[in-house]
C-alpha cells in the first residue's frame, strides 16, 4: 500500500505487518541523470518489494533530501544536517509508529545518509515504540556492489530499466569523459577528499556508458527479493527490550 495515495480509511483498514520508508537525496548525478536519483531508486525499490512481499507492507512518503553536502558545488544539490536527518527520521518512525506499525525498515537510496540512518534506527529501536533496520539497496545486490560509484554503471543501468526518460543519453560520453574512475583522493586508507568536486569533473564516479536496461532489471531484483527477505526477518523478529546483564 502506497501510502501517499490512500485514504486514511483505507490505511485504518489495513492490517500492516511493515513499513518502508524510503530515504534518498536531492543532489547531482551528473550531467545524465536528475537530482532526485537516489530518491527514485530507494522509492522504487520500497514500491516493487511492497507488492512482492507476501504479508501487507506499507511505503511511507519519500524522505527526498539528505546528508549531500559533499554535492554542494553542483547547482541544485540540497542538504540538511545530520543532526536534522537523524531527528526526521525519528520523527516519521515515531508517526507511522503511533498508527500500530512498529516494524520499520529506512530504504536508502544515498551513500551518504549511511551512518546516519544506522545511528538513527539504533537510537529508534533502543528508546522509541518502534523497530528499526537500515537497508541500503545498492550494498544488497550481490557482487554488483562492487561497482557502485556515483551516476555510474548501477544507478544508471537501474534508471535506464525503471524509467529510460530520465536518462539523457545525448550527455552520457560527456559524463564519462569527465568523471572520476573512483571515489576520493586515497592515502593510508584515509580519503583526503571530502567534497566531490575535488575528484570529479562533473560529478561522476564510474562508468554510466557501460550498462543497461537488463542489467537495470538485474539489480532491481536483486533489491527486492533482498528487502523482502529484511522484512520476514524483522516481523519475525523478537525486539523486546534486552535486560541489563
Amino acid at each position: 500500500m502506497r501510502l501517499a495515495d490512500a485514504t486514511w480509511t483505507d490505511a485504518d483498514a489495513a492490517d500492516v505487518d511493515v513499513a518502508f520508508l524510503p530515504v534518498g537525496s536531492t543532489e547531482q548525478h551528473g550531467p545524465h541523470a536528475p537530482l532526485g536519483t537516489d530518491a527514485f531508486t530507494a522509492e522504487t525499490v520500497a514500491e516493487r518489494a511492497a507488492d512482492a512481499y507476501r504479508g501487507t507492507a506499507v511505503v511511507a512518503p519519500t524522505v527526498s533530501i539528505g546528508i549531500s553536502e559533499e554535492h554542494r558545488q553542483f547547482t541544485g544539490t540540497l542538504w540538511v544536517a545530520p543532526d536534522t536527518f537523524r531527528a526526521y527520521v525519528r520523527d516519521v518512525v515515531a508517526s507511522l509508529a503511533h498508527h500500530g506499525w512498529t516494524d520499520v525498515v529506512l530504504v536508502n537510496g544515498h551513500g551518504g545518509n549511511v551512518p546516519a540512518l544506522g545511528e538513527a534506527a539504533a537510537t529508534i529501536s533502543r528508546h522509541d515504540d518502534a523497530y528499526a533496520v537500515p537497508f541500503t539497496w545498492f550494498e544488497a545486490v550481490g557482487d554488483h556492489s562492487s561497482d557502485m560509484g556515483h551516476a555510474g554503471p548501477l544507478e544508471t543501468a537501474f534508471l535506464r530499466h525503471a524509467d529510460p526518460d530520465l536518462v539523457r543519453e545525448d550527455r552520457v560520453a560527456d559524463a564519462r569523459e569527465s568523471g572520476s574512475e573512483r571515489w576520493g583522493e586515497w592515502v593510508s586508507s584515509v580519503n583526503l577528499a571530502h567534497d566531490s568536486a575535488e575528484f570529479s569533473e562533473n560529478g561522476v564516479v564510474g562508468d554510466p556508458g557501460e550498462d543497461t536496461a537488463e542489467r537495470g532489471a538485474e539489480l532491481l531484483s536483486l533489491a527486492t527479493e533482498s528487502l523482502c527477505d529484511l522484512a520476514d526477518a524483522v516481523v519475525a523478529r523478537e525486539h523486546d527490550p534486552v535486560p541489563h546483564r
